[in-house]
């Protein structure tokens, strides 16, 4: 794939356009596109002051000029280009005239596409680690602060600061990442945040098409992706179509007045988004919650208006081509309005047909988590290309089953009933299953600091169906002794010069922590070479007596999978299991590398999670 900032011309359109021209057009989005595209019409913004009163004129006999969109701003022009079949790669100049007088001229470089980057998404043989990139370690200390920013201090003190995190330090840790087992990486959003408070979060944009100048450049991203794949690693763009920041250009003067919903003036939603699937929700409750701002720093985007429409599909598809992710996770994904969601994912689907996007549906309900998956037969009609949703209903029913106390209704019972639920889905190993994220407890602190119960739940999140997610520092009983987001998403020990105590290497780490890093560094990888695991079939067992069980088998191989959440050690009668043991005779500990022989019982230690691997007498 060609470069695209390796030559001064492209470099400068990127970020202010060519000095020449940079009083007239301050902004060109996208800053290129590609030839041989299922998308070649292409609806190119332009920005600046009075440039709505030019007309624009090309000479190419590989790119049409379909259409000259003007709108209520005279500082917007947007052309619809359509790039031609048999188009080559060209610098493709579009000229501006007052009349007969031509006033500038612009360059809108065409690429030829590079094929050979694979865009296969994630899937079920995966299993993903979610980073918050200003907390995870700084290898550029030189990007730590921009003085024309508003964030512009690190202050590692501050749990709403910026800490100094970059891509740098990921990419120099990505062997790390590679011999815990994980196959995937998922960043917190990179995107510029030049917000005055909190931008280390990342979910506030205020320029869609650039890199956050203190995690590094849009050639360091895409750097870090290809290092990654090379490693058997890919990378998910964490991405947001509901809302931007504040400080975002195009809020500050925006193209009409419907670009941001309730006309630019904050009104917060009603966060009521079953409003999707309410077969009795009024317009009213569908609008306020669709057209409502999560907060007044986040303006939320007219999907409606068909210029924004156009602009958020371009960005998506922009980013993919440019970068090479193989993954996208959709912010608040019922947020927008859902039928243009509809037209995104199938934009993306068609483009690149292997790929994978998860939306975020926070509720624990699996009838509306279910309604948005791709496949899914709605009532009320609504259909979607998303492949994946995140399955916060098991995440909350484990979590529940590890507390609570046994009794008919509670505990073990939650993750079973939860799981039974799955009937509602199109595909559920195709889901996204999690302890934690950055948004919640961490899950050391979510079970009680009690790292047996820490174990479990990475037990069951590796051999359950679906594609795991876990969040950086789980592997070395990362918590968080106080609430709020900037304690949940601290740092990383070791990703900074000084710090005391190593995570990556261990230097400093307690035996607990020590023994979390390796049982899931031996998890992992097991997992890796497993497709009974990624893709083979589930039997579960209702709970007894504090032991939950399920099996994974295929054609080639049984894995039984149990819980005992007892205190003490269990004598656990295998007769139940009938159906699924047949003729095995043995079972080999996948952790402990032992085996024992099947004779109608188990003793299954207290607090513990077994992994067995059954083999007949022959097959010893």
């Amino acid at each position: 794939m060609k470069n695209l900032f390796s030559r001064p011309v492209a470099l400068l359109l990127l970020f202010s356009l060519q000095t020449v021209f940079a009083q007239i057009i301050e902004r060109m989005e996208p800053p290129n596109w590609w030839t041989d595209m299922e998308h070649n019409s292409v609806e190119v913004l332009l920005y600046g002051e009075n440039i709505g009163s030019l007309a624009p004129q090309l000479n190419s006999k590989q790119v049409r000029l379909e259409q000259t969109i003007r709108v209520e701003n005279p500082n917007y022009l947007f052309l619809k280009l359509i790039i031609l079949p048999e188009a080559k790669a060209e610098d493709l100049r579009i000229h501006f005239y007052d009349k007969k007088k031509k006033i500038t001229s612009v360059v809108f470089p065409i690429y030829e596409r590079d094929r050979s980057i694979s865009r296969k998404g994630f899937d079920s043989s995966d299993v993903m680690y979610l980073i918050t990139p200003d907390r995870f370690a700084n290898g550029d200390p030189s990007n730590d602060e921009f003085a024309d920013m508003k964030d512009n201090k690190i202050n590692r003190s501050d749990d709403g600061g910026r800490h100094g995190g970059d891509l740098l330090g990921i990419e120099n840790r990505l062997d790390y990442i590679f011999d815990l087992g994980f196959t995937a990486l998922w960043l917190n959003p990179i995107l510029e945040n030049d917000m005055y408070i909190n931008s280390y979060h990342g979910y506030a944009a205020t320029d869609f098409y650039r890199i956050d100048a203190r995690y590094g450049t849009n050639e360091q991203y895409r750097l870090l992706c290809a290092k990654a794949q090379q490693k058997g690693i890919k990378v998910i763009m964490d991405m947001i179509l509901n809302h931007c920041g504040s400080e975002h250009w195009f809020v500050k003067d925006p193209p009409n007045k419907d670009w941001i919903n309730n006309k630019n003036t904050y009104v917060q939603t009603s966060h009521r988004r079953t409003t999707h699937q309410d077969p009795y929700a009024s317009e009213y409750d569908k609008k306020a919650f669709v057209d409502g701002w999560f907060v007044e720093t986040m303006p939320d985007l007219n999907q409606k208006d068909a210029q924004m429409a156009n602009y958020l599909i371009q960005n998506t598809l922009w980013w993919i081509e440019y970068s090479g992710v193989t993954g996208i996770r959709m912010d608040t994904y019922p947020y927008p309005d859902k039928d243009f969601m509809s037209d995104w994912t199938s934009a993306v689907m068609k483009e690149y047909p292997d790929f994978t996007i998860v939306g975020e549906e926070w509720s624990l309900n699996p009838a509306v988590v279910s309604f948005w998956q791709r496949g899914k037969t709605n009532k009320n009609g609504y259909l979607s290309s998303l492949t994946s949703v995140m399955d916060f209903p098991i995440q909350d029913a484990f979590k529940q089953a590890l507390i609570e106390k046994e009794n008919w209704n509670t505990g073990w019972i939650k993750v079973y009933e939860m799981l039974g639920n799955d009937h509602l889905y199109a595909d559920p190993f195709n889901l996204v299953i999690f302890p934690d994220n950055h948004d919640m407890d961490r899950f050391y602190t979510q079970v009680n600091n009690d790292a047996d119960l820490l174990k479990m739940g990475l037990v069951y999140f590796a051999t359950m169906r679906g594609i795991p997610q876990f969040y950086y520092g789980t592997e070395i009983g990362m918590k968080n002794d106080l609430p709020g987001h900037g304690q949940i998403r601290s740092d990383f020990p070791g990703g900074w010069t000084g710090d005391a105590v190593d995570g990556f290497s261990g230097r400093g780490l307690s035996s607990i922590e020590k023994d979390i890093k390796e049982f899931t560094r031996k998890l992992l990888n097991w997992r890796k070479s497993k497709p009974v695991i990624h893709r083979g079939n589930l039997i579960q067992f209702a709970p007894e007596n504090g032991v939950y069980t399920f099996f994974r088998y295929n054609d080639e191989e049984t894995i039984m999978v149990l819980f005992n959440k007892n205190d003490e050690m269990v004598e656990h009668k295998l007769s139940k299991y009938e159906e699924m043991l047949g003729d095995f005779t043995h079972a080999a500990n996948i952790m402990r590398e032992t085996t024992v022989r099947l004779d109608g019982k188990l003793n299954l230690s207290g607090k513990k999670a077994y992994i067995f691997s059954l083999s007949k007498d022959d097959k010893k």
